[in-house]
């Protein structure tokens, strides 16, 4: 995909002020004139609601609609931990930068409640805050501080896009498309609001809609944002040179941000790596990012996973083991657990298992959807497959994507009920994702329906092609491929 920068130009409004001039009666005009302090008193009456419907006037234009103030309740919904609604609000000395820019924005807020920007402002920064910690039960309180922002301004676009973002942290994808499609009529020049669009389409299954709009977004604006969607879109479809070339793209024009987007770009070029099945490369990518931002949870996730696909399994838990005690995101507790597992330290996993059920209960309780991820857990990790099963069609039926494709299949195989596994196998591989664990599952539902040729394809996909899937199912998959040949 290629893109051409549209140059926009600013928007400007202008403020026109009438005047106009109401005549006297004529006999007002022919009787005495009126002395100096009555002309001074009459001046007053005339212009002093002049003067106030101007104030007013302004106030509106700068604040947006006049509403009711907030009740404690609405305050609440939306403070940072330990605010007073009916208090002034600083935060701590040793909090970090966007700890002190909530307590910036709710001190706005809580003072001049009409304010629409600094709610859009405050609910960036929670959703921000979440990413830095892990904390869903910010959710929450985003959702209030966009939630009062439309109440004041049902078409401020800002506002939709931040509320879209939540949908999408959430997993709720049909309400991030409606919201990006409703930031979209008012503003379809402004590349966020694709952005949302991009991501809800893709995780709704609507793949070719998907690519459109990302064109259109990296026609608009093309950056970081936007190029690391097109990567994304190659990625799905087993291009990972094109993906790497794109995410290079999005990793240069990420200079002058913030060294948390751009180091998380480096990350997803060295995954990209790994899906190439270079895990050295991979290391070198991941070691880089942790030399200029020591500490940042996802390269040592990516570290993780690069020497755990070099077949150290103790460096890869030590250092899933930081990233968990850093942000304990499900994601980085499975991870954990498996290479606990490969590398012989069951009673380990077990416990890790333990906690990735108490996080994932942690994030359903805050609005996040987890069918999806809890599916695949315990379809894998569970011993209950129709529970697996019924998490999984859920998560079919909210996002009908190749990923939940993949989860139904093999919990349906789980639970012996291959005909319809194998149909949803065969949707999980249709774009030629080059994900391993998908040809892996695929491969074994083949096997046991008897279909030698098909496991074989599959089962060569995962073990020769993307051998470092994953350090349980990677040395399964060759097992099972020398079990079809021998």
């Amino acid at each position: 995909m290629t893109g051409r920068m549209i140059r926009r130009r600013p928007d400007t409004e202008r403020l026109g002020v009438h005047s106009t001039t109401r005549t006297a009666p004529r006999a007002a005009r022919e009787g005495p004139r009126p002395r100096p302090s009555r002309l001074r008193s009459i001046a007053r009456r005339v212009w002093f609601p002049v003067v106030l419907v101007t104030i007013v006037a302004l106030a509106f234009a700068l604040l947006g609609p006049p509403s009711s103030r907030p009740t404690v309740d609405r305050l609440l919904a939306l403070a940072p931990p330990g605010a007073d609604p009916s208090r002034p609000f600083a935060a701590d000395a040793g909090a970090s930068d966007t700890e002190q820019e909530i307590a910036k924005r709710f001190e706005t807020v809580r003072q001049a409640p009409d304010t629409v920007l600094a709610y859009v402002l405050l609910g960036n920064a929670y959703l921000q805050h979440v990413r830095e910690t892990g904390d869903p039960s910010d959710y929450g309180r985003a959702a209030a501080a966009f939630d009062e922002a439309l109440a004041r301004d049902g078409q401020n676009v800002d506002a939709l896009i931040g509320k879209g973002t939540l949908a999408l942290a959430r997993h709720e994808f049909a309400e991030a498309l409606e919201l990006g499609q409703r930031a979209r009529a008012l503003a379809p020049k402004t590349a966020r609001v694709h952005g949302v669009i991009v991501d809800a389409q893709t995780e709704l299954g609507m793949y070719d809609e998907a690519v459109k709009s990302t064109q259109t977004m990296v026609d608009l604006r093309p950056d970081l944002a936007s190029w690391s969607r097109v990567s994304y879109q190659r990625e799905l479809r087993g291009d990972i040179d094109g993906a790497i070339e794109a995410m290079d793209r999005a990793f240069k024009a990420a200079q002058g941000t913030s060294t948390e987007n751009r180091e998380y770009l480096r990350v997803l070029i060295g995954d990209l790596y790994l899906l190439k099945n270079d895990p050295q490369t991979a290391e070198k990518v991941h070691r880089a990012s942790l030399a200029t931002s020591p500490g940042f949870v996802w390269a040592l996730a990516g570290l993780a996973r690069a020497r755990a696909a070099q077949g150290d399994l103790d460096e890869a838990i030590d250092l899933y083991q930081q990233a968990v005690d850093t942000i304990p995101l499900p994601e980085f507790a499975i991870a954990l657990g498996e290479a606990q597992e490969a590398a012989g330290r069951t009673a380990e996993a077990e416990q890790t298992y333990e906690l990735v059920r108490a996080i994932q209960k942690l994030f359903e309780a805050n609005g996040v959807n987890v069918d999806l991820d809890l599916a695949l857990f315990e379809a894998d990790h569970g011993d209950d497959p129709s529970a697996a099963v019924e998490l999984a069609r859920r998560a079919y039926e909210d996002q009908p994507n190749v990923k939940a494709a993949d989860a139904l299949a093999w919990a349906l195989y789980r639970a012996g009920r291959l005909d319809e596994a194998r149909r949803y196998a065969e949707e999980a591989v249709r774009l030629g994702t080059p994900y391993g664990r998908f040809f892996f599952h695929a491969g074994m539902i083949a096997k046991a329906q008897g279909d030698t040729a098909a496991a074989r394809q599959y089962l060569t996909r995962a073990a020769e092609d993307h051998p470092h899937f994953s350090p349980l199912d990677g040395p399964r998959a060759r097992a099972e491929l020398q079990s079809l040949d021998g």
